[in-house]
């Protein structure tokens, strides 16, 4: 019984996180845009198929989601996610909003498509496809980009 209730609170702990970390993630550029101009950060936008690419999902889970990076996000980043789910169901005017954001950027070429700009929408950094490295690899590269 004590098993029982032990794997209960554990999992619910780990919904939890996982929520309080997509919380993270905007899905409004604009939104993102203000809050990047307020707090002097870069905007970074993962392009992704969130339910269907494997990349995307090993992105996610091998950087996006560890506390090392969402530390780091917290300080110096605004997140935007632009999803192309398969199943995972969104409203039109998200879909509409995903496509106008994935043809402004042409992030036509692959997923995941990581595309980092300015508080101004200005590109600065692309990375198409998986980075080998972790969430240091990430944040060395983004680190760098800040200095620009």
């Amino acid at each position: 019984m004590k098993k029982l209730i032990l794997t209960t609170i554990a999992g619910l702990m780990a919904l939890q996180l996982t929520a309080l970390a997509d919380e993270a993630w905007h899905t409004d550029f604009a939104k993102a845009q203000a809050e990047a101009r307020k707090g002097n950060k870069l905007i970074l936008m993962d392009f992704t198929g969130s339910d269907w690419c494997g990349w995307c999902i090993k992105l996610k889970k091998e950087v996006f989601d560890t506390k090392e990076f969402t530390d780091y996000a917290k300080k110096n980043l605004v997140l935007v996610e632009v999803d192309f789910p398969s199943k995972k169901k969104l409203s039109d005017e998200q879909k509409k909003a995903n496509e106008e954001l994935k043809n402004k950027f042409s992030a036509n070429r692959g997923f995941p498509t990581i595309v980092v700009t300015d508080s101004d929408g200005k590109e600065v950094w692309r990375q198409i496809g998986y980075m080998e490295g972790g969430p240091k690899a990430w944040i060395a590269k983004l680190d760098s980009v800040k200095k620009k």
